[in-house]
């Protein structure tokens, strides 16, 4: 196949000719540019980062850039950025009535993780490229094929002479176990065409491997069986190469697990420690063997496995794509990958770009840095019941943090203290027990403290760590310095003993001001408090260094605006003039806290800035664009502790502190910050404090007269059971400051009440459990909105699909609402109004309320900005944050009051539906309850409801919608007529009913059209491969499984069910309003779908709109 890229000759240098003329490529005004869809694990943030990038780089080139994303949270779904936004799934399908309509020139597929190459290969292959004449800017689709398909991959790198695992590509499970015993065990089985190392693992022996490989081929069509390198180093280069074959390493990055945990899991340093000299130049030349060899244009990402003790390597994979790791490369080195990536493809050559964030520099150099970064993944897993929390080959991480330091401590520490809050930094802990050589031996997503425990308390030495662990002796030698501090500052007798010599070589080390606190008040009687630290250090002027991130390690002149703080400096590198406005962004991604505030936080910059503000964004999550260079004048990649919030507020003498729109994260420390004199922006943090304190809470909706469930403020268990009984069960449980539903609990009995409140009472010992009514059958409603002074500027109501009892981040979000009269809204505007006045609001809030007949109760209210304001301003069209920012600002900035609610008539409709990643965590039961489990979530627009539930739930991950004559199993409660009302939607369709038992039968067939038969089939509940089977006999593509409440253990025939529809890719419903709105999408649409898909025309489904379209303007 010809390339697109006709010249392979480079042209002269921006930087030395008056006569520049750069060839590009010919043709091309409009770019389609593929997004990844919702966030899932494996397939995060970083993906709205490098598109946004992207899109940036298009737009300078002044090139059209057409979108399809439907991840309404992300920002690269903003018409700031892209020209026309499709929010529609990411499917080949979707893809190519786009392409009918808007007919572009070219397709960008290496931005939209592994979804968005997965389909640039199928649309390629279904002849829609060529039919269309579309060109394929960046790396060419044979090279995406060649590095996504195993055995074309291994054959690539044999022509060269470059070492793989070896390797059999398998189809069939008697294929799998007869290479297995070829390459002989252990052995590692991944999937081709996997994101994240989905269906990857490792097996011992043909048992384990006949349990992996069946479900991994039911994931994927081919699976590769290799050796496994356990215990080998892991380590990462990512390279870039333009058309005309420049080529450099920007970036290599040294994983501190050894091989056999997925790179996304793995605590990341770069530059790489323990390397030679040798052994970096003899990966670096190998990477650029490789990347030339496969013909990439663009950015790419290899992995190598390193022998540990001499110079044999093999490469594990290359991904030809923009990944996480070049998210991680481009912040930790301050060069924009997916920006450079982005100009390459468009036929630039590296010597002719300048580098955006030095300005001086031309691309084609390779960045040295007089720094260290640490990547740590951040798990979710103790939100989810029967849950693996071993980690290995496939990722589990739902985020991750990234440090800077001049020195592995520090870099280490601070990133310890990042990922969670509630650690001082490397430490220990006693969960271990008896089971320490295990925790140690066997990854799980607790190692790291299990190795503090080990070298702090339990006296074993580097080596015995390093044979449980294989992690490199220079590291935990590394740890070990840090244990030498603890034991210092534990040695301490009194307070005048903390001098200044050795409190400043605690800082240099990475401690914090609270760990020293801590471990200074284990040597004296007396409790010393971390203000107490942070005076007595300030009194010895200890306050930390402001360095930039100038990826030239300070050997030419960097004007960067990135930045980090350090106490191993003796100067700052900028001075402090600005007095520039902070915006505290949302820390690390995880289950509750994730794109939609970063969301947030770059549009208060971007408002701040065009009010004339200067801006100074603290944030440590490297998959954001709010750490993107050009988002803010000042970027600090550092903690959002109070301490170095406070550090950095001070530093640079700032106007204010926007506290409001990073999630619950900045919420914890507002009180503190207030309290010490910093101006915080907004709702003054002693409001915001009475509506986290639940008790402080409900006194006040009591004044004001708004209804609430029944509650009471829990001291002993007996308090609890006597209320219990008093308002009767269920009671809902939950402490104060949650994020995300953490420890709320729905409990229906006496004997779960006294099992749970122990949980609570754990997670915040400082704050006593509230417990209220638990209303069963009530709707939901979502209030957002944004006050000034006490006054309802603006607000939106979206209605809940689900009756409460399913977490808000987990429902189904309708807007406009489609089921509320008019007198209901009203209604809840009064509250909000009511609401907004009692505690003296100015900027975002958000409301929960549950509606029972008519009577109307609120159950919670955030004073900050929620997860769903990007939905609520992208669907009304009223960008909710800048709205925000302006009552911040006050005076003449703040906008008139206006309701887009009451007597509005809205012609279409949006659906937010949520993403989950069960796929990802082995075991864990996909049943939704009050703690939330979604990873992400996606949206669409329709003329009416059903229409934009069936193509927002088309845009979730791995949903195939299921076509008669296709087989449906049905599952659950019978004592409810849910399950039935759900099979007679769908009884004149044409599909095959199943169940497994007679009961089940008899229950359906009181609800079906006589003619439908049901049929109950062998449920082999303990084995996979048979259960595999029968949903491939029968073919089934749906499962309905209206379980009452989730399994108590793992043997229970629904878990089974549930369960093994996630592991085989099957869409899953198990609540029961979804189910039937499901049921009836399906009646009404399914036909036209069959239709659409048969005709040999290209017929465009009516949903196929761009928001500019459904909203009637530009919003």
């Amino acid at each position: 196949m010809s390339s697109i890229y006709t010249s392979t000759e480079p042209s002269v240098s921006t930087f030395n000719t008056q006569r520049y003329a750069p060839q590009l490529v010919e043709g091309v005004d409009s770019v389609l540019i593929i997004g990844s869809g919702g966030l899932s694990i494996g397939q995060a943030g970083e993906f709205d980062y490098s598109g946004s990038q992207a899109i940036k780089a298009l737009k300078e080139a002044k090139k059209k850039t057409i979108l399809i994303n439907p991840n309404i949270a992300t920002n690269q779904t903003s018409h700031s950025l892209a020209d026309k936004i499709y929010y529609l799934p990411v499917t080949p399908e979707y893809i190519s009535y786009i392409i009918e309509r808007e007919r572009p020139d070219a397709i960008l597929l290496t931005f939209g993780g592994q979804t968005g190459l997965n389909c640039g290969v199928a649309l390629d292959r279904m002849g829609v490229l060529k039919k269309y004449n579309i060109k394929v800017l960046g790396t060419p689709i044979k090279t995406l094929e060649t590095t996504e398909d195993r055995e074309l991959f291994a054959q690539a790198l044999q022509e060269i002479n470059v070492p793989i695992a070896k390797s059999f590509a398998c189809e069939t499970l008697e294929e799998t176990l007869k290479a297995a015993e070829e390459v002989q065990y252990p052995v590692i089985v991944r999937s081709a065409y996997a994101l994240g190392g989905l269906g990857s693992g490792f097996a011992s022996n043909a048992h384990e491997l006949r349990e992996l490989a069946s479900q991994s081929l039911s994931l994927s069509p081919q699976i590769l069986v290799e050796k496994s390198l356990k215990g080998w180093k892991e380590i990462e280069y990512e390279v870039v190469r333009d058309r005309v074959g420049n080529c450099i390493t920007v970036c290599n990055m040294e994983n501190f697990d050894p091989l056999g945990i997925h790179t996304g899991d793995s605590i990341v340093f770069a530059p790489s420690q323990t390397l030679s000299d040798e052994e970096f130049h003899m990966l670096r030349t190998a990477a650029i063997k490789i990347i030339r060899h496969l013909g990439v244009v663009g950015e790419c990402n290899v992995q190598y496995a390193l022998q540990p003790d001499g110079l044999d390597y093999r490469v594990i994979e290359v991904n030809a794509r923009l990944s996480r790791s070049s998210a991680l490369a481009s912040k930790a080195t301050g060069y924009p990958l997916a920006y450079t990536a982005a100009k390459i493809a468009l036929g630039y050559t590296l010597p002719e770009l300048p580098n955006p964030v030095t300005k001086t520099t031309v691309a084609n150099f390779e960045p040295s840095l007089d720094y260290i970064v640490a990547k740590i993944p951040k798990w979710d897993l103790s939100k989810f019941q029967h849950v693996n929390r071993d980690i290995g080959s496939a990722m589990k991480s739902v985020g991750e943090v990234m440090a800077i330091g001049r020195n592995f401590e520090e870099a280490y520490q601070k990133a310890l203290r990042e990922v969670d809050p509630s650690l001082l930094g490397f430490q220990g802990s006693d969960e271990f027990g008896d089971d320490l050589d295990n925790a140690l031996s066997v990854a799980t997503d607790r190692r790291s403290l299990a190795i503090g425990q080990a070298l702090l308390h339990e006296g074993y030495t580097v080596d015995r760590v390093h044979e449980l662990t294989h992690i490199d002796k220079w590291f935990l030698h590394k740890c070990m310095n840090i244990v030498r501090m603890y034991k210092e500052l534990e040695s301490v007798t009194s307070k005048d003993a903390l001098d200044k010599d050795l409190l400043q070589k605690a800082k240099k080390l990475g401690f914090s001001d609270k760990q020293i606190a801590v471990s200074v008040s284990r040597g004296i009687s007396s409790k010393i408090g971390e203000l107490e630290i942070r005076t007595l250090r300030k009194s010895y002027g200890i306050v930390p260094f402001v360095k930039k991130i100038d990826t030239l390690a300070a050997e030419f002149p960097a004007n960067t605006n990135y930045l980090y703080t350090t106490y191993n400096a003796t100067k700052n590198d900028v001075d402090f003039t600005d007095k520039g406005m902070l915006v505290l962004g949302s820390g690390v991604y995880r289950i509750g806290s994730s794109v939609e505030f970063d969301w947030c936080a770059v549009n208060t910059a971007k408002t701040l800035r065009a009010e004339g503000k200067k801006t100074v964004m603290i944030n440590y999550n490297p998959e954001t664009v709010s750490t993107d260079f050009d988002e803010v004048d000042r970027l600090y990649f550092e903690e959002l502790s109070y301490e170095r919030v406070m550090d950095i507020y001070e530093l640079e003498h700032s106007e204010g502190c926007v506290i409001s729109v990073g999630g619950q994260l900045p919420q914890n420390i507002a009180l503190t910050l207030h309290q010490t004199g910093c101006n915080v922006l907004g709702t003054s943090p002693v409001d915001i404090d009475n509506a986290e304190s639940r008790h402080k809470f409900s006194a006040i909706l009591d004044s004001i007269k708004v209804g609430q469930p029944e509650w009471s403020e829990l001291k002993s268990v007996d308090e609890a059971i006597n209320f219990a009984n008093k308002v009767n069960y269920p009671v809902l449980i939950r402490p104060s400051y949650v994020l995300s539903g953490a420890a709320m609990n729905v409990v229906n009995s006496e004997h779960e009440l006294e099992e749970k409140l122990t949980m609570a009472s754990d997670v915040s010992p400082d704050h006593p459990v509230v417990m209220s009514k638990f209303i069963e059958g009530a709707e939901e409603i979502d209030v957002d909105g944004v006050g000034y002074k006490g006054q309802l500027l603006v607000h939106a109501i979206s209605e809940h699909v689900e009756n409460a009892g399913v977490h808000s981040g987990d429902a189904t979000l309708v807007l406009p609402p489609q089921n509320l009269s008019e007198d209901v809204k009203l209604a809840l505007k009064d509250i909000a109004v009511l609401v907004v006045k009692a505690f003296n609001i100015t900027g975002p809030f958000n409301m929960q309320v549950i509606k029972h007949g008519d009577d109307l109760k609120v159950i919670e209210c955030n004073i900050r900005a929620s997860r769903s304001f990007p939905f609520v301003s992208k669907v009304l069209g009223r960008n909710f944050i800048e709205t925000s920012v302006k009552a911040f600002l006050g005076g003449d900035k703040v906008p008139a009051p206006v309701d887009l609610m009451t007597n509005r008539k809205y012609d279409y409709v949006a659906t937010k539906v949520p993403q989950f990643s069960f796929t990802r965590l082995a075991g864990a039961d996909p049943f939704l309850g009050v703690e939330m489990a979604s990873t992400g979530e996606v949206a669409a627009f329709g003329t009416n409801p059903l229409e934009s539930y069936w193509t927002a739930m088309q845009a979730t991950m791995h949903f195939h919608v299921p076509l008669p004559p296709s087989g449906i199993l049905f599952g659950g409660d019978l004592t409810k007529p849910l399950l039935g009302q759900v099979a007679k939607t769908l009884s004149t369709l044409g599909y095959h009913f199943y169940v497994v038992d007679e009961a089940s039968k008899k229950y359906l067939q009181n609800y079906i059209q006589p003619q439908q038969e049901v049929q109950v089939i062998a449920f082999p509940k303990n084995d996979k491969r048979k259960l595999r089977e029968m949903f491939q006999e029968h073919d089934i593509k749906t499962v309905f499984n209206l379980a009452s409440k989730r399994a108590s253990d793992v043997e229970d025939p629904d878990y089974i069910m549930r369960r093994n529809a996630i592991d085989f890719a099957i869409p899953l419903f198990t609540e029961p309003r979804t189910s039937l709105l499901f049921a009836r999408a399906l009646k009404e649409k399914v036909a036209e779908k069959v239709k659409v898909l048969e005709s040999t025309d290209v017929i465009v489904p009516p949903e196929v709109r761009c928001w500019e379209e459904y909203l009637g303007y530009k919003a």
